[in-house]
């Protein structure tokens, strides 16, 4: 089986290549899937296909749309959703996709410094694992997908 993993949250940092390299690295059977990761491109994307807004809120609006034809696919296939919490914003739409894989049921990792617990105190109720590096993520991915951990045999 191979897993599908959607990876949500912060843009701005190599997070998702980490993670990709750590699984690639451990050669687990994982298929990767996340949010367009060009942030001019997502803020105007439903602009650029749909037609100018004069008011920013319809502006947005097209965008939010149109991006989330994409994000509630992949995070309807995922068998496991990771949820970056950046330093430098605030993610909403990060926190947002947490929320709404917690109703699917999907399995909820959260990825974050501890300078936000309390202000993800109800996400990180939600999740099933609240990490702080990619690297653990890869340990936890390693662990449910082919029962390894590192410093326990066989």
């Amino acid at each position: 089986m191979t897993w599908n993993v959607y990876l949500a949250g912060e843009i701005h940092t190599d997070w998702r290549d980490e993670i990709a390299a750590g699984v690639r690295d451990a050669g687990l059977p994982v298929a990767f899937s996340s949010p367009v990761t060009n942030h001019p491109a997502s803020d105007d994307c439903g602009v650029a296909i749909l037609g100018a807004e004069q008011n920013k809120f319809w502006h947005d609006n097209k965008g939010a749309n149109i991006n989330a034809i994409r994000t509630r696919n992949a995070l309807e296939k995922a068998d496991v959703v990771v949820v970056r919490f950046g330093d430098k914003y605030k993610q909403w739409n990060a926190a947002f996709d947490a929320g709404y894989a917690a109703a699917l049921g999907k399995s909820l990792i959260v990825m974050h410094g501890p300078d936000h617990q309390h202000a993800l105190k109800e996400v990180d109720a939600a999740a099933l694992a609240v990490t702080e590096t990619p690297a653990q993520v890869v340990d936890i991915l390693r662990y449910v997908i082919d029962g390894t951990l590192d410093g326990y045999p066989d």
